[in-house]
Order: structure tokens, then sequence, then C-alpha cells
């Protein structure tokens, strides 16, 4: 198959010399890049020195599970695998570790997994389906809360906020929260406008919201420097800037080329959501859509600033518009928001864009006009054709996995998607597997190379729903 696009510039052999941060990194249409420092996020302020880590790789040699990708998913996927499986993996990494998703997203970590509700997964799949899946997915949720609990990551629990961002959006929410109580047996319950701000947020665009008591803010970074440290305390190796440029399959042995040296493995994961490069492996070829989102958090607001915005909670926020807005307060009093982005990296640092956070910001707390931009920044999710994630092994025939697809729900369900590709790895059996998450690879896309012809009409189309009509 083809190699991914050779970098330039390369490093010597056994160093690591940070390479500067490139905001204009697109996965469709850029070279790898290696050992790139983060992007400039909150979380990357705020997350203390980075764990020490394995170094690139510099020579060959044989390993028998290597994980593409030191992401949430990656790491938990390694954990897991010398946790609970005795195999101590080997994790490579393009640039620092945790440098995509992991280091750039919202924290909110979520009792869902996808882009679907569950009314949908109903209509989808059937009822019986529908709560089996729920079950699966509710489980995951509680093992990645069990994963929070042991690690330092300011973590806020208090549920899920689902705001209606305009009066007609009621009837969806009701609906969806009856589903949730009465089918699948949640604690869920509606808010007035007046509810809501009373006892959360003054959300000035709300009409009311669907609250869910699953839910936990957490620091991602910090998180993920908790896997880190963890996974390594049991043997497991971490190597950055060791991006794959080749990958050559010879006799059921792959050869994984990178600039250091060729690592031979007998079995390797694929967990590189919205950063994985083309070319990487012919099971991912115009499997996901990667989508720019951006996020930027204010300065620390004082007692009086969120007194005057109505502020009262940290409990974390998501709106009913397709394109949503997702915000919260975060532990030192600074006020985290994101929503989409552009639709190429090269336009990634448009204005418009922040302007359009900026906006969503103030038209829901007006008072917060003035208060001053901290940190700005903006990533990639990756989003399935069908809206749902892929736990699976594509080609029986060959010792490749991968996990895709959570489609922004990823903070807590990578946690359970790395367990269970740790079992597909080792060939457990189990009565999940027959789940559509797990029974089918991610679907392609007929039409790839216009995808983002047809995802700006998308965005055309969703403005127009979700602000008109």
């Amino acid at each position: 198959m083809a190699a991914n696009p050779e970098i330039t510039d390369p490093l010597p052999s056994g160093s690591f010399k940070e390479s500067p941060y490139d905001p204009r990194y697109d996965p469709l249409v850029s070279a790898t890049g290696r050992g790139q420092a983060y992007a400039p996020t909150y979380w990357v302020g705020t997350a203390g020195t980075p764990p020490e880590d394995d170094g690139p790789v510099d020579h060959d040699f044989d390993a028998d599970v290597v994980v593409i990708g030191s992401g949430f998913t990656g790491l938990v996927t390694a954990l897991n695998l010398a946790q609970e499986h005795g195999v101590k993996a080997v994790v490579l990494e393009a640039n620092r570790a945790v440098w995509g998703c992991t280091s750039r997203n919202g924290g909110q970590g979520q009792n869902a997994s996808g882009r679907l509700y569950r009314s949908q997964w109903i209509q989808r799949w059937g009822l019986d389906t529908a709560k089996r899946l729920d079950a699966e997915i509710h489980g995951g949720f509680e093992y990645w809360k069990s994963l929070v609990d042991t690690i330092d990551c300011d973590a806020q629990p208090g549920g899920h906020l689902y705001t209606a961002h305009r009066p007609k959006k009621m009837a969806f929410l009701e609906n969806e929260c009856r589903v949730m109580k009465d089918v699948f047996g949640y604690d869920t319950r509606m808010l007035s406008r007046e509810e809501l701000h009373e006892r959360y947020v003054a959300d000035q665009e709300a009409a009311g919201a669907l609250y869910e008591p699953d839910g936990v803010g957490v620091h991602p970074l910090k998180l993920a420097f908790g896997y880190i440290r963890k996974a390594r305390a049991l043997g497991v190796k971490i190597h950055p800037a060791s991006p794959v440029l080749g990958w050559e399959t010879i006799n059921g042995v792959h050869h994984l080329r990178t600039p250091g040296g060729v690592v031979r493995a007998r079995r390797v994961a694929v967990a590189t959501g919205g950063y994985t490069p083309q070319g990487l492996h012919k099971s991912l070829s115009n499997k996901i859509m990667p989508i720019l989102s951006n996020s930027m958090v204010t300065r620390v607001l004082t007692p009086q600033e969120r007194e005057e915005a109505g502020l009262k909670s940290t409990t974390f926020i998501t709106d009913t518009r397709t394109l949503r807005f997702y915000y919260r307060l975060l532990p030192d009093g600074s006020m985290q928001i994101g929503s989409r982005s552009a639709l190429t990296g090269a336009d990634a640092q448009n204005s418009r864009h922040l302007d359009l956070l900026k906006e969503g910001l103030y038209r829901k707390f007006p008072t917060l006009r003035n208060i001053p931009i901290a940190y700005s920044w903006w990533g990639w999710v990756d989003v399935s054709h069908d809206m749902m994630p892929r736990i699976t092994q594509p080609d029986p025939k060959e010792q490749v996995f991968y996990a895709f697809g959570y489609g922004g729900n990823g903070v807590s369900f990578s946690a359970h998607a790395g367990r269970r590709l740790a079992e597909r790895i080792m060939g457990k059996d189990g009565k999940h597997w027959d789940l559509p998450i797990y029974n089918s690879p991610l679907p392609g896309h007929l039409f790839a190379p216009f995808r983002r012809l047809g995802q700006a009409m998308l965005y055309k189309y969703y403005y127009l729903r979700d602000e008109r009509f």
C-alpha cells in the first residue's frame, strides 16, 4: 500500500528536538509531522510538567502489540493490555504524547458516544438492541469514572445539561427526557427556563433544559498524563516523535517504518482519531470525516463577574444546535466554550471562527462581553459516516484493529473503547461483540473527494435550521 508522505528535515535518530506547532495541520492534506509542540490550549497551559516517556524510536525492534496513537484510546488500550492481559504494548506517536484531540477537547465526560440520541438507536436497531447498547455504553461510563477516581484531573461531577437554544426545541428535549427515563431508566428531568436560571446558569438563550445525572467534567490533559503514568508503570513503552511513515505486512508481521527504525509487530491497533493521516492503512481509507472544533477560555472571572453572569454551577452544558455549543465554568473560575470551526486547516486561523465562539458566549451570557479571552485553539474530531463509533477488527484475516468515530463524545467513551479494543486484540469472546459498534467496520464514503464540499453545504443548511427556521 502507499506509504504516508515523508516528513521534511528529519530529526537525528535517537534525539527529540521539539518542532513548532503547525496550526494549519489538516489530516486530509498535510504530511505527517514529527515531534510537534502542543497546541496552545488551556489544558496544556494548566496541566503542569508532562510525565516522562520513552523517547523516539531509535533502532529496529520487535513487539507483540503496537498501538498507533497516544491519545485517550491508545493509552487505555495499552493500559488494559498490560493490566488485564499481561501484554506490554509499544505506543507510537507522531508528535508529543497526547498531542491530538486528547489535549484539545472540552473535557466533558458523558454517558454517550457517537452523534445519535437514544431515540435514534431505537429507530435504527430496535428496542432490544438499543437497550443492550445503552447497557454497554453506560457500563463504559462507569469504568471511565473508576479511572477518573484514581487520577487528579480536576473532576467536576454534577451531570449534564442539554439546553434548548430556542423554545421550539423544548419538545425535542421533552421526548428525549421521556425516552431516557421511561425506556432506559435514567433519572432525567426537564427544567424550565426559570429553574435553569435559579439553580444552574442564567443562559439568556435557553428556553429550558434537560438534566441528566450522568456527567463529569475533567481536565483532559491531567487525565491523560495520569493514564501515561499508569501505563508506563506497568511496562508500556511510549515513543513520541515516531510517526508511521510506511506500513508493510510480510508473512503476517507488520513492519512499521518510523524515522528512527522499523518496528515489527504481530498485532497493530490504530487509535489516531481525527488525526489519522491519509494512507496510513487500507482499512481506514475514507472511513472517517475529520471535523474541526474551536475552543476558547476566558481569563479567570471574579466572584462578582460570575454572579452577574448567573454562573452558579460547574455542571457542563450542551445546546440543541446541530452545530452545537458546549460550555462550562471551570474549577478556577474561567469560562470555556467550544463549537464548530473551519472546514480546512488552511482556514483554521481565520478570525471569524473565534468570533463565532465569542458571539455564542455573549448571547448566552451578555455580561461577559468585555472579558478578555485567555486561550483559543482548535482540533480535529473523528466523525463516522453513520454517526456511530466502531471498535473492531475490519479484516478477520489480518491482525489489525481500530477504534474510531466518537463524534465528539470520546472523553469518557474512549476509556471503554480502549478496554474493548484490548479484548479484541487478545481474541476474547463476549456477548457484546454482536452489537452494532463492534460487529462491522466503519462505513466508507462514496464521494470522499467531495466530502468537504458536502460539509460546506450541510453547514449552511444546519445554520438555517438552527437559527432561522
